[in-house]
């Protein structure tokens, strides 16, 4: 999940307030298929199934910064096959501050995808609407969430 040394210059928490700064942005990994274009932009067709994917990941680096990575995929189909196929890998790299070592990982993969999220989202509806199709907008993601089932699973592997 994460690749951090929490105690390494843990900051003094009595001087500095927490916070997070977003220091840059960027697409790591994009990808987008139309397979069955331009058949499948036909109007009136049967809606289609869409499967999402997200992941958090992040690591530490030798500059005392985080990178981020949330990694987003939809792929829409019906009966007949895919129709789309949208795989983003969008990174950042943060400043976390005034942050205790047990809360770290739960800022870098929680807190940090939440600022990242509405820029990858524009990304996929943008590329999903020049692809033919109308935009197609993620529905906000409860990281939060995300992070507790992953944390749930991990706890699961480890006592099986």
């Amino acid at each position: 999940m994460t690749d951090i040394d929490a105690d390494a210059g843990a900051p003094d928490l009595a001087a500095e307030p927490p916070g997070i700064r977003i220091l840059a942005q960027f697409v790591r990994d994009f990808s987008f298929e139309n397979p069955r274009a331009p058949d499948a932009l036909r109007a009136g067709a049967v809606q289609p199934q869409i499967d999402l994917g997200v992941e958090m990941n992040a690591r530490g680096r030798d500059d005392g910064l985080y990178e981020v990575d949330l990694k987003l995929s939809a792929r829409a189909s019906r009966d007949d096959g895919p129709l789309f196929v949208v795989e983003l890998l969008y990174g950042g790299v943060f400043q976390i501050g005034g942050v205790s070592a047990e809360d770290l990982e739960p800022v870098l993969l929680i807190e940090c995808p939440r600022y990242l999220f509405p820029f990858a989202r524009r990304i996929i509806a943008d590329i999903t609407s020049e692809g033919g199709y109308p935009p197609f907008l993620l529905d906000p993601i409860d990281f939060a969430g995300v992070y507790a089932a992953r944390k749930n699973e991990e706890g699961q592997i480890g006592h099986a």
